[in-house]
C-alpha cells in the first residue's frame, strides 16, 4: 500500500530545456552542413535529458522510499528499515537542480530549494528536493517509528 506519493514538476528545467533544444534545431536549419549534425545532436541532447529530469516524483510504500526522475530510468530507492532519521532544510540556491553532490551528501531536485535530509543508519547521508517537505518528512517519521 502507498504511504505517500508527491510529484514536483521542474518547470524551469522544462522552459530552459526546451527553449534551448529549439534554438539549437533552428540553427541547424541556418548552418553549414559542417555545424548543422552538432547543432542537431545538441538538440537531441536536451530533448533526452528534458525526458529524464522534467519532473520528480516521489513514492513510499511499507518497505520502501523511492525517488524517481522523469520516465523513471533514473530513480534512488532505499528500504524504510535503513533510514535512520529525516528533517526538512532549506537548501542554497547554488545547490541548483538535478543529481550532484553536496557537503550534505546527494541531492535528487528538480525545482526549488526545500529538500528533506535523510540519515541512514550506515551513517550516509542524501537529500530530496521536495515542496512538500514537512509532509514527506512525517510520512518518513511515521514509518521508522513504527518499526
Amino acid at each position: 500500500m502507498t504511504e505517500y506519493r508527491h510529484t514536483q514538476i521542474g518547470r524551469v528545467i522544462i522552459w530552459a530545456l526546451l527553449v534551448g533544444s529549439v534554438c539549437f534545431a533552428i540553427g541547424a536549419i541556418f548552418e553549414s552542413s559542417l555545424h548543422r549534425e552538432t547543432l542537431l545532436v545538441a538538440s537531441i541532447v536536451l530533448l533526452i535529458t528534458l525526458a529524464l529530469f522534467y519532473e520528480l516524483t516521489i513514492t513510499i510504500d511499507n518497505e520502501t522510499l523511492c525517488a524517481r526522475f522523469g520516465v523513471g530510468i533514473i530513480r534512488k530507492k532505499v528500504p524504510i528499515g535503513e533510514i535512520a532519521g529525516c528533517e526538512p532544510i532549506r537548501i542554497r540556491w547554488w545547490y541548483g537542480w538535478g543529481i550532484h553532490l553536496t557537503r550534505y551528501g546527494w541531492l535528487y531536485n528538480v525545482s526549488g530549494w526545500d529538500a528533506v535530509a535523510i540519515t541512514l543508519r550506515n551513517g550516509r547521508k542524501f537529500l530530496l528536493g521536495t515542496d512538500d517537505p514537512h509532509g514527506l518528512a512525517e510520512t518518513i517519521r511515521r514509518l521508522i517509528d513504527t518499526r
